[in-house]
């Protein structure tokens, strides 16, 4: 059973970085991708960052390019997205995504079976 636990969120002014973490356990490091997403009350979520985890080739939405890098770290099946340069825009909802394979279809949602319980991104102004 693959079950993902993110931590790291909270509040933070306008400019400033945050780290979101996620841990992993049962077997999904291995040639995974792994992504992180966010959702905003009443919208679609929408893919933020993934990684795969067999070559470490990353993949970033455009509103986050720049700002917002992903990492992992193998040794302790952790997957880490920091945020720099926060705006108010990116006050959400942040969840952790996985599934086996490559990231080709890392921006969408039902591409990903496995989901962590998401954590809350406040950036105020």
């Amino acid at each position: 059973q693959v079950q993902l636990v993110e931590s790291g969120g909270g509040s933070v002014q306008a400019g400033g970085s945050l780290r979101l973490s996620c841990e992993a356990s049962g077997y999904i490091y291995s040639y995974a991708c792994m992504a992180w997403f966010r959702q905003a009350p009443g919208k679609e979520r929408e893919g933020v960052a993934a990684i795969y985890t067999g070559s470490d080739i990353t993949y970033y939405a455009d509103s986050v390019q720049g700002r917002f890098t992903i990492s992992q770290d193998s040794a302790k099946n952790m997957l880490h997205l920091q945020m720099n340069k926060l705006k108010p825009e990116d006050t959400v909802t942040y969840y952790c995504a996985a599934d086996f394979g490559r990231c080709d279809s890392w921006q969408l949602p039902w591409a990903f079976a496995y989901w962590g319980q998401g954590t809350q991104v406040t950036v105020s102004s």
